[in-house]
């Protein structure tokens, strides 16, 4: 089993990236034969603004923006997504935001049907979202940022393309000497992502 992990964060140093290398460690460390891919969108150079080729792309009017494709294909290589990030403002960073506006296109992630309908297309790639934030659970639960981040990403994005959430992690506060422990935890996600599948093949 493949897994893509995409990473957005500007320090290759940050607790969010080394979160990163622990899920994929962890995912690894499973079975011999699984295989990890990462995606880091600041190292990569990934333009996350939303052209004009993407909106005649979503019009139907132009083929899919090279990028676009190419960042497509490596899904379409993985069996799981994970997604790494900082919450900035409680929600993605905008790097990682500009992936999915422009990665999860139309024709693509889902399609319109002229009835109206939405067909999804994602229900074969389980996604698995990590964020790692400055403030504590407490604030988080206080004034619902916890709940608005799950409604925003998991069911706003995900669930309209069809992608199943596998899981949805806070790991909080990234600060005071928590780092460890939220490392752990990053391996234990990793070792969880393909359990059911090998379990089945067992």
């Amino acid at each position: 089993m493949h897994g893509l992990i995409v990473v957005s964060h500007p320090d290759a140093r940050s607790l969010t990236h080394a979160v990163a290398k622990a899920i994929g460690q962890g995912i690894t460390d499973t079975q011999a034969h699984h295989s990890v891919e990462f995606a880091d969108l600041d190292a990569e150079g990934f333009d996350p603004r939303f052209t004009l080729a993407d909106q005649r792309h979503f019009l139907k009017q132009a083929p899919v923006p090279v990028d676009i494709a190419a960042e497509q294909a490596r899904l379409d290589r993985a069996q799981a997504l994970v997604l790494v990030y900082p919450v900035y403002w409680w929600s993605f960073p905008a790097l990682l935001k500009g992936w999915i506006d422009r990665v999860f296109a139309q024709g693509w992630a889902y399609t319109d049907t002229p009835e109206g309908k939405v067909v999804k297309r994602l229900q074969h790639l389980p996604v698995h979202l990590v964020g790692v934030g400055g403030a504590d659970n407490g604030t988080y639960a206080r004034h619902g940022y916890a709940s608005a981040m799950n409604t925003q990403i998991d069911h706003g994005i995900f669930d309209y393309c069809g992608a199943p959430v596998g899981s949805s992690t806070l790991l909080l506060p990234s600060d005071g000497g928590n780092g460890h422990t939220h490392l752990r935890t990053a391996h234990e996600i990793g070792m969880r992502i393909f359990a059911s599948h090998a379990a089945k093949v067992m």
